[in-house]
């Protein structure tokens, strides 16, 4: 009797800290009236203008720092911190506005998740590539000889890799980053561990920067479509349109696997549904 008490209370507290919210509807036409969604809309395209601006000029002025000098520059250490300190950066500016999104595959996989409707999705990967073009071309407006020098800081699958490794890489770079940001938003995980102060963009920015230091050599690390096509879009050079399918194609596989794993392994979402309708029955 006192351990069904036990349990009934913890039922209680629990129900009383934690619930997930529901899921968004599939096209949500109210949306479209509100001048929240259109705020966050413009919070995606700023936020994505300034990484790609950031990030790109960090990229290029290590490489032109490094073309007489080995040990000039900050190195790819420094690029990886540039991308990941810009994305904890911008998620923690932007997290209460749009979510802090920032990237196409990161959408994509809340998508599958439910976290956001169809319409909000499509409208947040345009602004995202939209911003990301034009982040970049600041870049070349500011320095074109440097940009058109060193490469304009476009993805490419560098010499010695095919393109099987390239994608492989893409999708589990993006893997980490989506299941990242599953986990630090997760209201579940904000409820058993409020005792423990855990700001979300900290770990979503260091999975950006630790992905960065293992891919770097690859592909340059993508993990992130618009920083990509906004790159390739100004640079506009073969090499990196011909490797572009890489960049959208992996990140989208590893953003479905992160939504996939989260909620219906670790969150037992299956199990759920199949206990739903076992009780239906």
């Amino acid at each position: 009797m006192a351990k069904d008490v036990e349990v009934a209370e913890q039922g209680e507290y629990s129900a009383k800290d934690y619930h997930d919210p529901p899921p968004a509807p599939l096209i949500d036409p109210e949306e479209l009236i509100q001048w929240s969604f259109y705020r966050a809309i413009i919070a995606e395209f700023i936020a994505t203008l300034l990484f790609l601006y950031i990030t790109v000029l960090t990229v290029i002025g290590y490489k032109s720092q490094s073309e007489n000098d080995d040990c000039g520059g900050v190195g790819i250490l420094g690029i990886a911190w540039a991308f990941g300190g810009m994305i904890f950066v911008l998620v923690y500016c932007t997290a209460g506005i749009s979510g802090g999104h920032i990237n196409p595959a990161v959408t994509f996989g809340l998508f599958l998740a439910r976290k956001v409707s169809l319409i909000r999705a499509v409208l947040y990967m345009m602004a995202q590539c939209l911003g990301a073009i034009c982040g970049c071309g600041l870049v070349k407006a500011f320095q074109k000889s440097h940009y058109n020098r060193f490469g304009g800081g476009a993805n490419e699958l560098a010499l010695g890799y095919n393109k099987g490794v390239g994608l492989g890489a893409e999708i589990i770079g993006t893997f980490v980053l989506v299941y990242t940001v599953f986990s630090a938003t997760d209201p579940k995980r904000n409820a058993r561990d409020s005792h423990v102060p855990v700001l979300a963009p900290l770990p979503i920015g260091f999975a950006v920067f630790m992905v960065h230091l293992a891919t770097i050599p690859v592909t340059g690390t993508g993990i992130n479509p618009a920083r990509s096509f906004g790159a390739a879009v100004i640079y506009n050079k073969e090499k990196a349109w011909d490797d572009q399918w890489i960049f959208w194609v992996g990140p989208f596989i590893g953003a479905a696997i992160a939504a996939f794993y989260h909620q219906f392994i670790l969150r037992a979402g299956a199990i759920k549904a199949l206990g739903s309708f076992r009780s239906n029955a």
